[in-house]
């Protein structure tokens, strides 16, 4: 069985608490809502084991990425989906599934903040690949996930076992006094975020997982960036999974002058090749104000701003007016990516500079971009990103860009002061 299905069902939740999918609308705070166009639960093959059942493959589409979990339950063996969270309103149980080893499906509100979908399965399986694309959807999200027969020993030895802990909020960031904008007086303090780790590989082609390439570029970043006389702060150094939530409280906790999450995605269609920076949509950034105001720890949201007896107004202006400094620095971090990959003679994507609602990418106070290394789908990308000569003159190519992004920053905010 794969590395995912491993990962995960130890994972699984300790208790099941059973939906219906009749939760009231005034119930629902949803940031996202099923799409049943184009879902589906289907049966493909004979599995691994040509004695067993064939495979589940299941596909969910949702009008925009939000974090999720996954789990198995026995008795009855069940998969268990919670989504942070999903308005399952347009759930037609009859038309979403044609398996013939789905026995039940319902969905509903499990609490405030999740939902879940629990999908009820005719024998033990175990979950396969699971992933959650968003690449040329327009801001939608499509959940994907295949499920394998497994023996009944192995379901019944790791379904039911979950860490709750991994999936609450993270620990609040201390409140210091606000940290003053970089002018260069004292070293530069860059938070680098290896993307995915842990139950989440990230893209996969054959044996390479986006979350290996990630942290091992963000490692030989980091050196780069060190004999600059940066100082450095890795989300995870290790195989691991890190909440993309407690990405941010690591920025914040750390008081971080730059954010930069790196990834090297998958296109389904193998055309697109080359490195893409992303920043928060200008669309995007009162909705972000207003979901971390609603799933966030008051003294969390703001650096230096205790914020526990402010309700969700207040705290998505002040994130608001933090914002309007912050994003035109992002920005020009962004271009100065474009400029100094460009200049190094490394590829591009066409559209180089793009922007999303990426979760990491929503602290309100710390300047953020998001690197696509290239595409795991691309056969020369994916030659790229293990060789390690491209690997040296990209890393290059990011300190370069760090380095005329801090002096041109340190030089507006002592302007700035003035």
């Amino acid at each position: 069985m794969g590395r995912v299905f491993r990962a995960i069902a130890a994972l699984a939740l300790a208790g099941f608490l059973s939906v219906t999918g009749g939760a009231r609308a005034d119930q629902l705070s949803a940031l996202a809502s099923f799409d049943p166009a184009g879902s589906a639960i289907t049966d493909q093959g004979a599995g691994f084991d040509p004695l067993l059942a064939p495979s589940i493959n299941i596909l969910l589409n949702l009008s925009q990425p939000v974090p999720y979990r996954i789990s198995t339950m026995a008795n009855p063996p069940r998969l268990v989906l919670d989504f942070r969270e999903v308005d399952w309103r347009a759930l037609d149980p009859a038309k979403l599934s044609t398996s013939r080893h789905v026995t039940a499906i319902r969905a509903g509100l499990l609490q405030a903040g999740w939902s879940r979908m629990v999908v009820e399965l005719d024998g033990p399986y175990g979950v396969e690949q699971a992933e959650m694309e968003t690449r040329n959807l327009r801001g939608r999200a499509a959940v994907r996930l295949e499920l394998q027969p497994v023996s009944a020993a192995t379901f019944a030895a790791t379904a039911g076992k979950a860490d709750a802990s991994l999936w609450a909020l993270p620990t609040p960031a201390p409140v210091k006094p606000p940290k003053r904008r970089q002018t260069g007086d004292a070293p530069l303090l860059v938070v680098l975020d290896p993307g995915h780790g842990g139950i989440d590989p990230g893209s996969i082609s054959g044996d390479v997982h986006e979350a290996d390439i990630t942290l091992s570029f963000a490692r030989q970043l980091k050196e780069v960036l060190v004999r600059q006389g940066v100082q450095v702060i890795l989300t995870r150094s290790a195989d691991e999974f890190v909440p993309l939530e407690t990405r941010l409280s690591i920025a914040r906790a750390a008081g971080a002058d730059l954010f930069l999450s790196i990834h090297a995605d998958a296109e389904s269609a193998r055309e697109a090749t080359g490195a893409t920076v992303y920043t928060l949509s200008d669309q995007a950034t009162d909705k972000a104000s207003a979901e971390l105001a609603a799933r966030h720890d008051r003294d969390d949201i703001l650096s230096g701003v205790d914020l526990s007896n402010a309700d969700d107004q207040i705290a998505t202006v002040l994130m608001d007016m933090a914002r309007t400094e912050t994003q035109p620095r992002s920005e020009r971090f962004a271009a100065a990516l474009v400029t100094a990959i460009k200049a190094a003679g490394l590829q591009m994507h066409k559209r180089p500079h793009q922007m999303a609602a990426f979760s990491v990418l929503k602290s309100p106070d710390v300047p953020s971009a998001l690197l696509e290394l290239g595409f795991l789908s691309s056969d020369s990308d994916l030659k790229n990103l293990q060789d390690p000569a491209w690997r040296t003159r990209m890393a290059a190519a990011i300190g370069e860009a760090i380095a005329a992004w801090a002096k041109a920053d340190a030089a507006e905010a002592a302007l700035i002061r003035q």
